[in-house]
């Protein structure tokens, strides 16, 4: 799997079709040539089951069909034909967590009915967790006296991964679409399936240490794979996995073993929380950033598991923003360090043509419930101004701001106003712009990810840090049958200092090399 690029789209803000300003499956559809053209092998499709939408789809109502706003469900078996007939693959986003409170079983726990209420966690008596959006973790049902658990939004409300409906289910649905031709699954916050059998109040933290990695995550995931999934050879999956260990993601995506080909880990999207706070701003700590590439690449490998590489996702700011000045060689600097580390290489939408982050000036500009709910509560503590700062780089909505396809109206994504405004950064260019310019981000990319894909150093190599505590630069060597490359990325915009030795240039984001200098987000990987 390792040779594979997934390109995540989030289809709400990808391509629109029907002219109502969001975007849909018909959209995705219309821009696959485009995807072939850059070269990925797998679409990673952020939830477009029947959901309210509360948190943009992640609270799903019904898993075994298209909502409406995104098309039909034969608008999804004509993506995923049409993606085949291109060599590409579809993974689509399962939220086995939670479920929406709309979805007809929570509907049915409500009226009383015990065999669903056994399907979530309804108590009598809540402990002292926090929502990771916000507030409390439970919320009381006056008609049933009862709380019941949600660790994301009051719309979602956690499943009981202990009761054999609830797994059964699973099975069901991942076979459903392996049926329908799905090659991929993205299982969503999958290591907070597995709650305590008693929930006590965490009296040091948010509760987060009381229902992370529990003690059958690896089981249940082994054993939804013996039954689904791992009956396929080409099928791929990943689970997100929040606050976890390299410990805990290895045992889940341990290779030979029935469960995730991957995992994704976010500690490294982390290092400019100040104080571990998200909503607490600093400059990124750079030694932070490489200190733990280095120990979870180490990890992984030791444990025969597999990582994936990736910097922004649906979930986060722009990387091109947050790590760089959103210039062609920090976007491309960027590009290489993911291309040449070890495991599973993930991008997502726009970032092959630098897209940045959305610099919303007014709160009304944002949508995201999670940003949403922290101006608020920021607001306690600061002036809006502040708040408004804090939000332009944190906001999930950074990474959902719609792809702007041309100078067009409505820069080609929709024929009328999105459901979200498009980015208001200077440095926007658009993806006509790019394919026009020979010597533009994509085509940086699409060169980029050619050679990832075929070399089998870049594939395979076994991964050696160097200098990990050089203040500026990021090294490392890749070694594969008695050929190594070195693999050198200035993360700052200014010439550094370096000596190194080469016998030829794989990859160079300039059109020359200093003899002993990187230049200013210069990024190269040499054989040596």
């Amino acid at each position: 799997m390792d040779h594979k690029i997934v390109y995540q789209i989030y289809p709400k803000s990808f391509m629109d079709s029907n002219h109502d300003g969001e975007g849909d499956l018909n959209g995705i559809i219309s821009k696959l040539d485009y995807l072939k053209d850059l070269g990925v092998d797998v679409l990673w499709l952020t939830p477009v089951f029947i959901s309210p939408q509360n948190d943009n789809g992640y609270d799903v109502a019904d898993y075994y069909h298209v909502d409406p706003r995104f098309g039909t469900d034969e608008d999804l078996d004509t993506l995923i034909n049409e993606a085949r007939k291109r060599e590409i693959d579809i993974m689509l986003d399962m939220v086995f967590n939670h479920s929406s409170t709309e979805h007809a079983w929570f509907q049915k726990a409500l009226t009383g009915n015990k065999d669903y209420m056994n399907r979530y966690y309804f108590m009598k008596e809540p402990v002292n967790w926090e929502s990771k959006f916000g507030g409390n973790a439970f919320e009381y049902v006056p008609d049933l006296d009862m709380y019941y658990l949600h660790l994301f939004d009051v719309t979602q409300a956690d499943l009981n991964w202990e009761n054999e409906k609830v797994f059964n289910e699973f099975v069901k649905i991942c076979n459903y679409w392996l049926k329908k031709g799905v090659r991929g699954f993205r299982f969503d916050v999958i290591n907070l399936i597995s709650k305590p059998e008693v929930f006590k109040d965490d009296l040091t933290g948010d509760g987060r240490k009381e229902y992370t990695d529990g003690p059958k995550v690896t089981q249940y995931l082994r054993k939804l794979g013996e039954q689904s999934f791992a009956q396929y050879d080409d099928v791929m999956t990943v689970g997100e996995l929040s606050s976890t260990s390299i410990e805990k993601a290895s045992q889940y995506s341990k290779k030979g073993e029935s469960g995730l080909s991957t995992i994704f880990n976010f500690h490294h999207l982390k290092v400019d929380y100040k104080d571990g706070y998200k909503w607490a701003l600093k400059p990124f700590d750079f030694i932070e950033l490489k200190t733990l590439y280095q120990t979870w690449q180490e990890g992984m490998v030791k444990e025969d598991a597999s990582m994936s590489l990736f910097l922004s996702n649906h979930d986060q700011p722009r990387a091109v923003s947050r790590f760089t000045d959103e210039s062609f060689e920090g976007a491309t600097m960027l590009l290489n360090m993911i291309m040449s580390l070890k495991g599973v290489v993930y991008l997502y939408q726009g970032e092959e043509i630098g897209l940045p982050n959305a610099y919303f000036d007014n709160i009304d500009l944002y949508r995201d419930i999670e940003s949403l709910n922290h101006h608020k509560l920021l607001l306690e503590h600061h002036d809006e101004a502040t708040v408004l700062k804090i939000l332009s780089e944190r906001s999930r909505d950074n990474g959902r701001t719609p792809m702007p396809w041309n100078n067009q109206a409505h820069y080609g994504f929709s024929t009328t106003n999105p459901w979200i405004p498009f980015s208001l950064s200077k440095n926007l260019k658009t993806v006509k712009e790019n394919l026009e310019d020979p010597a533009s981000i994509f085509h940086y990319t699409k060169k980029l990810i050619a050679l990832r894909k075929q070399d089998p150093i870049l594939i395979h190599g076994d991964i050696e840090f160097v200098d990990i505590n050089h203040p500026k630069l990021f090294v490392y060597k890749r070694t594969y049958l008695n050929q190594t490359y070195l693999c050198i990325h200035n993360f700052y915009n200014e010439d550094i200092s370096y000596d190194f030795v080469y016998k030829d240039v794989v990859i160079n984001n300039y059109n020359n090399i200093e003899s002993n200098l990187l230049l200013p987000y210069q990024s190269l990987i040499l054989e040596i």
